[in-house]
């Protein structure tokens, strides 16, 4: 690595430093890859393709069926195998949880692609 550090790609600051594999931004907290910093400017992968379990690439407002019995939380019962899905939104969620939805009997929830199919 070279003697000068990039600045802080967040916030600008100039005084970032190393820690372990990572450069760290002390004003903002924010630690981001060496690696990564040069890509920056570009996404490496382009456009992000959410796809089904099959492989199949998902969009805003398709529609899915369930591959799988899925537990939820508050409710006596599980969101049964073959249950379909109208209206997808594609979303950046927590843990993987990439559509966003309503499940008839169930309300507003996010799920994994890898637990659909494209209906």
């Amino acid at each position: 690595m070279s003697d000068t550090l990039p600045p802080c790609p967040q916030c600008g600051s100039e005084y970032t430093y190393e820690m372990d594999p990572l450069l760290v931004c002390p004003e903002c907290a924010h630690e981001w890859s060496p690696a990564t910093d040069a890509d920056a400017s570009t996404p490496a992968d382009g456009p992000r393709v959410v796809t089904d379990a099959n492989g199949t690439p998902l969009a805003d407002g398709d529609s899915v069926t369930v591959l799988k019995s899925l537990k939820v939380k508050g409710f006596p019962q599980a969101i049964k195998p073959g249950t379909k899905v109208k209206n997808i939104r594609l979303v950046d969620g927590v843990d993987d949880h990439d559509i966003d939805c309503k499940v008839d009997g169930f309300g507003q929830m996010q799920l994994k692609s890898s637990v659909v199919r494209k209906a």
